[in-house]
């Protein structure tokens, strides 16, 4: 399971990667390019599962994330609309899910304490600007 997400990880790294090489002209104005200014959401994101703090009994962690003034769609285009996007999952600075959906079951996560990390990103998998994040501290026990 562990070998399968490292290359679903990596695969995402290396597309993102062959995105970025193939950004087009190097027109700096660009509101998208690398050196562009990044559209700005006025969402609000938040996690209500777990809470801060909170010890979970069990491997599987239930993730609940609610997102305001804002709107989840697919996850990779490169047509950018300010407030539109999907969600990145990190766990211990790991990210382990790309999703559109507000809530969804993380399965064997270890005993000890987590940080989990949830951001509102643009359809094209960048941050906007300012960042729309949202971070909890928790702890597993078996």
């Amino acid at each position: 399971m562990r070998l399968q997400r490292s290359v679903i990880f990596a695969s995402i790294v290396v597309a993102g990667l062959v995105l970025a090489a193939c950004g087009g002209d190097d027109d700096a104005t660009s509101p998208t390019g690398s050196t562009g200014q990044r559209p700005t959401s006025t969402g609000k994101l938040s996690i209500t599962e777990p809470r801060v703090g909170e010890v979970v009994n069990g491997s599987t962690v239930n993730l609940r994330v609610k997102l305001k003034d804002a709107k989840l769609v697919p996850v990779t285009t490169t047509d950018i609309v300010p407030n539109e996007g999907h969600l990145h999952v990190i766990l211990d600075d790991r990210l382990i899910s790309m999703t559109k959906g507000l809530e969804q079951a993380i399965p064997d996560v270890s005993p000890g304490p987590h940080r989990i990390q949830v951001e509102f990103v643009a359809s094209d998998h960048a941050p906007f600007g300012p960042r729309v994040v949202a971070i909890v501290q928790f702890e597993v026990k078996p």
